[in-house]
């Protein structure tokens, strides 16, 4: 899981009151920056649909995937890593086993945890999505990278 959150609950908007707001070309920036990942995220759910699953099942095959820690990941760290609720999770978890993609075991050290797991299906279902997602990502790179690069400070050091 990422070290930071990039949850909308993450900053309250009270903690950003003492900050300037930005420069009237910096509007431009935030939107242009906005619609690029919209279309990223519309790219990502029509992906998600042409694979037979919902962007909210994609999501979670590549959270159980990519989880950092060395243990495979529970319910409650999905939750979390997706910003939904536990009883969220549980269902969603429960759909993901009826399609045959998501195994659900108790955890060694507390059997009232589950771990999740993907099945080949899953895996193979994922590594075709997550490669078209790379391909589209090269492909906005540098138009990410651009609209990023107007966000740095003026004293920033310059990228590699």
């Amino acid at each position: 899981m990422p070290s930071r959150s990039l949850s909308p609950r993450a900053r309250p908007a009270a903690a950003s009151a003492n900050i300037a707001p930005p420069a009237a070309p910096d509007y431009a920036a935030l939107a242009a920056f906005r619609y690029a990942l919209r279309g990223f995220t519309a790219f990502s759910e029509a992906q998600a649909h042409a694979a037979g699953l919902t962007p909210r099942q994609h999501q979670a095959l590549l959270a159980i995937k990519g989880t950092p820690d060395p243990q495979p990941i529970g319910i409650g760290a999905l939750a979390r890593q997706l910003l939904i609720r536990p009883h969220s999770a549980v269902e969603l978890v429960d759909r993901l086993v009826q399609l045959g993609l998501v195994e659900r075991q108790e955890a060694p050290e507390d059997h009232r945890r589950a771990q999740l797991r993907l099945t080949a299906k899953a895996e193979l279902l994922l590594r075709d999505l997550s490669a078209a997602h790379v391909q589209e990502l090269n492909a906005i790179r540098p138009t990410l990278i651009d609209l990023l690069r107007r966000f740095a400070p003026p004293d920033a050091a310059p990228d590699p």
